[in-house]
């Protein structure tokens, strides 16, 4: 199930749910996602992402600036998306209810660039944010 879809475009960061995580209310998941590359390093990059009027716009301020995240990004950063991610389900109903629509399909991010987050070019990506997304949906139906 491609989540990049009109229906299931909620899935999506750059979908218009707001999350609070950190202790602040961030437009999108995507803005949360790249301000924590630079929680550490680049407080003032924090402050430019957090401020950014479009998912976009934060994504280009920290593509631009990646060499000021954190040594250990690539090792933390799957960690972070899903506890971002987390909080966006839990707090915004509509998703929660999206996501048990999706029933046992696969769940993937239809990016024809990203074959980290989604599944890229060859669609033998990692797609670790459908993973993210089934993780969350088998913990729901447990409960």
């Amino acid at each position: 199930m491609d989540f990049t879809k009109e229906n299931f475009y909620v899935f999506s960061n750059f979908s218009s749910f707001e999350v609070e995580w950190k202790g602040r209310i961030w437009k999108t998941s995507e803005h949360a996602y790249q301000a924590s590359h630079f929680f550490e390093t680049a407080p003032e990059l924090v402050e430019e992402i957090f401020n950014s009027k479009s998912a976009h716009e934060a994504f280009k301020i920290a593509k631009a600036n990646a060499e000021k995240a954190p040594k250990n990004w690539e090792e933390i950063k799957v960690g972070i998306m899903e506890d971002i991610v987390r909080h966006k389900l839990e707090q915004n109903p509509y998703v929660m209810h999206k996501l048990i629509q999706t029933g046992d399909k696969y769940v993937v991010e239809d990016s024809p660039k990203d074959d980290c987050w989604g599944w890229g070019p060859n669609k033998d990506g990692r797609n670790e944010l459908g993973k993210i997304w089934m993780k969350l949906r088998d913990e729901l139906v447990k409960k």
